[in-house]
């Protein structure tokens, strides 16, 4: 965030007072422990106006948006007491490489999972090693519709999401696999889309609801849905759709309930229901 205030001439904004936490901050290095020093700058330097300024416009760089949370609880994390809780842990973000496979028990029935970087430099590594898995958890951020690769400046985060849904839902090696669709981030969307149009993003042009008008939000989650339920070309493929955010507990209970529904299905097909 501080880089970005340099790139975009911001600097000249911070604060005569915050200079010095400014200076800091930008010396110090990233592995070191948050102690009361370096706390109080971060705190000062969240209000200021020249970090205000750049935050505005995250969407222009690569910066984690759950960091608002982080700055907002540095009270908390600066105390040499400080533990973190179940919500700093959930809002933690840990970029996947490779396959990182995890076993769970749910109502006493066993379920594997294979978590896998969405990456493009990942998806080699991944996309022809299963075989008739059960179904695919898809995550997409659907607050990240003016943003783009990590990887690569000049692609759009949600039309590489979209295209890579298709490449997925097209491959041979989940032919008989259901999808799983989770739209993320639905809070950091509605709050958004409070501040930008969508339409304003040249990918989403043809987006038509007028800015502001009080279903603005659940047009804007229709469309992005539509957009990943087009991508899906076979006619015959269950497609299990949920709008959420990282922290609902429910998530599991309905990757559990839709996995239940897919067997199910499964049997009564192979019965010649």
């Amino acid at each position: 965030l501080l880089q970005a205030v340099l790139d975009m001439d911001y600097e000249g904004n911070v604060a005569p007072e915050n200079k010095s936490h400014f200076d800091l901050m930008t010396k110090v290095d990233e592995s070191k422990e948050i102690d009361t020093d370096i706390g109080s700058a971060l705190k000062a330097l969240w209000v200021d106006p020249g970090v205000l300024l750049a935050w505005k416009r995250r969407a222009e760089f690569q910066i984690v948006e759950s960091v608002k949370y982080y700055f907002n609880e540095i009270d908390r994390i600066m105390k040499d007491d400080y533990i973190a809780t179940q919500q700093d842990m959930l809002l933690a973000r840990v970029r996947t490489s490779g396959i990182v496979t995890e076993k769970y028990v749910i109502d006493t029935k066993n379920f594997e999972m294979y978590d896998v970087g969405g990456q493009r430099n990942e998806r080699k590594k991944w996309i022809h090693c299963f075989d008739d898995v059960t179904a695919v958890i898809f995550v997409a951020a659907i607050s990240e519709f003016d943003q783009v690769l990590f990887e690569d400046s000049s692609t759009n985060r949600m039309v590489e999401a979209v295209e890579l849904f298709n490449e997925i839902c097209s491959n041979r090696h989940f032919q008989n696999s259901s999808m799983i669709l989770f739209l993320n981030k639905k809070d950091l969307f509605e709050e958004k889309v409070e501040n930008v149009h969508i339409a304003d993003t040249e990918a989403f042009k043809d987006f038509s609801t007028p800015f502001g008008a009080d279903d603005y939000y659940d047009k804007g989650v229709e469309y992005f849905l539509n957009k990943f339920l087009l991508a899906n070309t076979n006619s015959d493929r269950q497609i299990y759709n949920h709008v959420t955010c990282a922290t609902d507990s429910r998530n599991v209970e309905v990757v559990f309930n839709a996995c239940k529904d897919i067997i199910l299905r499964g049997n009564m097909d192979s019965a010649g229901f």
